[in-house]
Parts: C-alpha cells; sequence; structure tokens
C-alpha cells in the first residue's frame, strides 16, 4: 500500500491574499520516482447509487447517484488505490487530502485506527463530487469518519469562495475541523496543529462526542481549555526535526516581524501575514528549502544543511494550490495550479477548473520513464539541476518567473474574454486556455532542459586538462 508520511500544507483566508482568494495548497510527498497525472472527472448520473470500494485496505461506501465534475490528480496506477489528492469540483469548491499527521499514544488506545475505515487514498473521491461548500466537505467528511472509522490520522483541507477549513481526523473515529480566521493563513507539516477548539463556535466542527470521549478518559476537564493539539497529538524529538522547522519556514516567509526559531513546539496555527498574499507566496512557500538560511540541504558548505527536514524535497510526486478567485464564474475563477515533481525545481501551471480535460501529457506517465509524460519532462530537468543546483540556481529562479509571468498573462486574458459569456463557451474557453499555460510552460522548459544539458556536458568528472592539440 502507498503511504504517505511527508506533506506540507498552506491555507490563505480570503483577507489575507491581495486579490481576495482564498487558496488551500499542499505537497504531495510520498515517492522521488512515482508520477502522477491531472483529469478531470465528468458530471454523473448513474440510475442506483453506485458502490465505492477502495483497492487500498478494502474501504467500502454507497456514493450519491449524482456526482458533480471535478479535477483530480490521481497516481499513474491505481494497484494500490486511486490518490486522486486534490482537485475543485462544478460547484466552486476545492479539497486536498491528506496532511499526514500523527495522535499519541493515549488517545489511540481507546480509539484505535480502523483497518477497513476512509485513509487517504479515497477521500477525495469520495467526498469533493458530492459537496457544495467548503464546510460541508468537513461535514460530509466527519460523517463517515465517525460512521465507518479510519485507518490513519491525516488533516483535510477544504476552500470555497468564501472560507477555507481544515480538518484533524486524529483516530479511528475523532475528529475536529477549523475555519481559517479570514484575515490569516496557516502552514501545517506532519503533526495536528489546531490547537484551542471553542464548541460555542461556529468556526469550528467536531466529532459528536469528542468532548465525552476526552473527559471519559482524563484526557480533559471539563471547564477548562481544550487544546487538541495537546491533547490528541505528539510532542516529541523527531516533531522539532521533522515537522516544526517547515512550520517555522513558512511562517517566517509570510510573518517574518514575529520572532520565532524551527525548535518551537508553540508556534501558532493560523497567524496574520505582514503583508497582502499572492499566489505565487503560496507557490515560495511550498517550494521552500530554508532558502538563505543555514538550514539550507542545497548549501554544499553548511554544517547544519541537513539538520532539519525541508518542505519541498525529492519526494515531492507533485504540489498544487487551489485559488478560488474571487467575482468571475466559476469555471474560470477557480484555478488548479500544479507543479509537477519537486516543487522548487518545477514549475506551476493553472489548469482552469471549467475545463472539460487535460493536455494528453498531464495524462500519461508511468514506470519505467517515458519522456511523452509532463510528470518525466520536469523531473528530467529537476535531475539535472540536482547535480549542480547552485550553479543553476540563477537560471532556474529566471525560468520559472519568466513563464509564470506569461501564464499570468494568459489568466488575464482567459478573465477578459469571459465576460458575458454562456456556460458552454466559458468550458470552451477554459479548455482552451489550459492547453495554453500548459503548452506556455512546456515550451519554456523544454529549452531550459536543453539548454542544461549543453551547460553540462563539460562538466563531467571524466574531463581531464591536458594540451589543447591533443
Amino acid at each position: 500500500m502507498q503511504t504517505r508520511t511527508s506533506c506540507t500544507s498552506i491555507l490563505i483566508g480570503k483577507e489575507a491574499s491581495a486579490d481576495g482568494s482564498v487558496m488551500i495548497g499542499r505537497n504531495e510527498d510520498s515517492r522521488a520516482a512515482w508520477p502522477k497525472h491531472v483529469v478531470v472527472h465528468p458530471a454523473t448520473d448513474a440510475a442506483d447509487a453506485p458502490l465505492f470500494k477502495s483497492k487500498a485496505n478494502g474501504f467500502s461506501l454507497t456514493l450519491p447517484a449524482h456526482a458533480l465534475k471535478y479535477t483530480a490528480t490521481p497516481e499513474w496506477t491505481d494497484q494500490y488505490g486511486l490518490f486522486e489528492e486534490a482537485g475543485i469540483n462544478a460547484a466552486g469548491v476545492s479539497m486536498s487530502a491528506t496532511e499526514s499527521a500523527y495522535a499519541n499514544a493515549r488517545v489511540l488506545g481507546y480509539d484505535p485506527f480502523v483497518d477497513d475505515g476512509i485513509i487517504e487514498e479515497a477521500m477525495v473521491t469520495v467526498v469533493l463530487p458530492f459537496i457544495h461548500s467548503a464546510k460541508e466537505g468537513v461535514e460530509r467528511l466527519g460523517k463517515i469518519v465517525t460512521e465507518h472509522g479510519t485507518g490513519e490520522a491525516n488533516g483535510i483541507l477544504f476552500a470555497d469562495h468564501d472560507e477555507a477549513w481544515y480538518m484533524e481526523v486524529a483516530t479511528g473515529h475523532r475528529w475536529v475541523a477549523q475555519r481559517i480566521p479570514d484575515d490569516c493563513y496557516a502552514v501545517v507539516a506532519n503533526q495536528l496543529a489546531i490547537q484551542k477548539v471553542r464548541p460555542d463556535s461556529p468556526d469550528f466542527l467536531f466529532s459528536p462526542d469528542l468532548f465525552d470521549f476526552a473527559a471519559e478518559h482524563h484526557f480533559w476537564t471539563p471547564g477548562t481549555s481544550f487544546n487538541f493539539r495537546q491533547i490528541f497529538g505528539t510532542d516529541s524529538n523527531f516533531d522539532r526535526i521533522y515537522n516544526t522547522p517547515r512550520v517555522w519556514d513558512g511562517q517566517r516567509r509570510l510573518t517574518p516581524s514575529r520572532t520565532s526559531t524551527p525548535l518551537d513546539s508553540d508556534l501558532p496555527f493560523a497567524l496574520q501575514p505582514d503583508r497582502p498574499l499572492f499566489v505565487e507566496d503560496a507557490f515560495a512557500v511550498l517550494a521552500s528549502h530554508f532558502n538563505e538560511t543555514e538550514f539550507d540541504p542545497a548549501d554544499r558548505h553548511s554544517a547544519q544543511a541537513h539538520r532539519f527536514r525541508p518542505i519541498s524535497l525529492a519526494r515531492t510526486q507533485e504540489s498544487h494550490v487551489l485559488q478560488m478567485r474571487q467575482n468571475l464564474p466559476f469555471e474560470i475563477a477557480d484555478l488548479h495550479w500544479v507543479a509537477m515533481g519537486v516543487s522548487a525545481q518545477s514549475q506551476f501551471v493553472p489548469f482552469f477548473a471549467g475545463t472539460t480535460t487535460t493536455p494528453a501529457d498531464y495524462q500519461r506517465g508511468g514506470l519505467p520513464a517515458t519522456m511523452d509524460s509532463a510528470y518525466w519532462q520536469y523531473k528530467l530537468a529537476s535531475v539535472l539541476l540536482d547535480a549542480h543546483f547552485g550553479l543553476f540556481a540563477h537560471d532556474l529562479e529566471n525560468v520559472q518567473m519568466s513563464t509564470q509571468a506569461k501564464l499570468r498573462a494568459n489568466i488575464d486574458k482567459t478573465d477578459v474574454a469571459s465576460r458575458g459569456v454562456d456556460k458552454a463557451a466559458l468550458a470552451d474557453l477554459a479548455t482552451k486556455a489550459t492547453a495554453e499555460n500548459a503548452e506556455i510552460a512546456k515550451t519554456a522548459w523544454q529549452a531550459f532542459t536543453m539548454e542544461l544539458v549543453q551547460k553540462e556536458t563539460d562538466m563531467s568528472p571524466l574531463n581531464f586538462k591536458t594540451d589543447d592539440a591533443l
């Protein structure tokens, strides 16, 4: 079975963003060479309610007869399950699943995981096509976990055009979710992150007996503050090496005015940024590897280079930011940005949610590697960069920036063209613009890859200085 234990997530409220977008994003980390696809599932109406059955662990669930159209990023093979991971549906709702997490032994002793309960592999598939708001997504998944159980601890991200929610499933049947304050963002890294839960606030949802469970087993005293992270989570040396440094890395980028260290165990869950955030800020967090610090693993001269686990690393299969923009029809407003492979060494390409299909090279690619696959095209550039990362860092930044500018221009052109257009024409426009975006990035990165090949041809360890005439 595929397991994922090393993702990093970001959520941004509408008042924290410069243009009013609600954004959620995540690095999907599992294996260094394990291709992903980007697909579109059309809306369906089944005569009878279909039965979903997981290939990963046998989890089964009867689904509603009507399913909304949605984008998704499944595995190249369904041998271990679907792992659709992220997408945006036709109702203007986005979902990313999951951020793997850990619960402590105390709580797991009384509510262990369920072997055939829902796990990451199935979550997007059985939730996203059937919801019409971010909150409804939490409620649907929460009901499934309560009734069927889960086989692992996870964090799940939901967003619509008004709000973002972060949900944490800690034990077999217990979970909590928090609405991200509109003027805040959150960075999460493989640990239960939600802190003070206010049961009377509309900004929190939770499993029906969460407080009774905690009180019954003496994890919490009624009448005192209920800190979900402290009650259900972990606080170990592993967290301070593997998890909290990534949260610190994201927060030091977006709120540099706040003093903190990578070893802090009390980093806040949600923070206000020092300035309005753009989608490029979400990209920068997901692509970060402690850049410009002594902890950067790309700095081969630093003694601290591998002290902490970075956000962006070789095991990233794909990275995504789901951007819910305002004042446009959902087909054009909602952007499913995808960077294939290592986010620090790739390009975030925007897929309009209204597209009816994706470019062929995003639907291809497996093992062994083939160059007709978008995943492997970007991975080739990444591998070439690895050999001399510091030497080509400026060239990498240049191609990423120049390509992003062209993609931004095409988005703007599409926004203008969408005004007054009917629904059918919007789908055509979104499909055409998505293909153009993929081609813009592909053309730039193919040229960049060939430039790397050319420049690296004379950097072989088999070189030897000799007489020019020989």
